[in-house]
């Protein structure tokens, strides 16, 4: 079975994120809000340590409710520093629950943040025609546009590389390799 060039096939809950996750649309508000928090936390990392602590990151934020990290406290981002099940990092600790704040302000705006969101891709995955691991983007456009908003709306940890890889873990872009097996079978 042929996959995706990025993906290291010797872990076996990589390979299951990959067929089974990855590039699939998300429309669940709650959904984009873990692959937010998760994303702004691989930053300046490699996504398997994120995806490899994703179920410590459930346990800590509250199984990724906004509306609950949203009131996390100054003793709360205390609490999640001594958590050997997340990445201990003060500033994107503190992101996590500044952008939860942000979330809801979006959702407030725009009915939810799937609307807001896909609205970057006009309702519809973007499809690139990879071959190669040298021909993967680290941003596009639209990429670039979301970062640029977001960090308007006061959502911290969250550059252009950063939004890409949220919109290739949510479907909003499609970059399956031509040959990967997942790239025709995702609507």
């Amino acid at each position: 079975m042929i996959r995706c060039p990025w993906l290291d096939i010797s872990k076996p809950d990589y390979v299951r994120y990959h067929d089974e996750e990855w590039g699939v649309p998300v429309h669940d508000d709650r959904v984009l809000f873990e692959f937010l928090l998760l994303e702004s936390a691989q930053a300046g990392l490699s996504w398997y340590t994120v995806l490899r602590k994703r179920a410590g990151y459930r346990a800590a934020f509250a199984g990724f409710d906004h509306v609950a990290v949203a009131r996390f406290t100054p003793l709360d981002v205390d609490r999640l520093l001594l958590d050997p099940g997340i990445i201990r990092h003060r500033r994107k600790i503190e992101a996590a629950i500044v952008n939860a704040r942000a979330f809801l302000a979006v959702q407030a705006s725009h009915g939810s943040f799937d609307a807001y969101l896909w609205n970057f891709v006009d309702g519809r995955p973007i499809m690139h025609d990879i071959k190669s691991l040298s021909e993967y983007p680290i941003t596009i456009p639209q990429s670039e546009a979301l970062a640029k908003d977001l960090k308007q709306r006061g959502f911290a940890f969250l550059g252009a590389t950063t939004c890409y890889a949220l919109m290739q873990a949510v479907g909003m872009v499609n970059d399956h390799s031509l040959d990967c097996f997942r790239r025709h079978e995702i609507p």
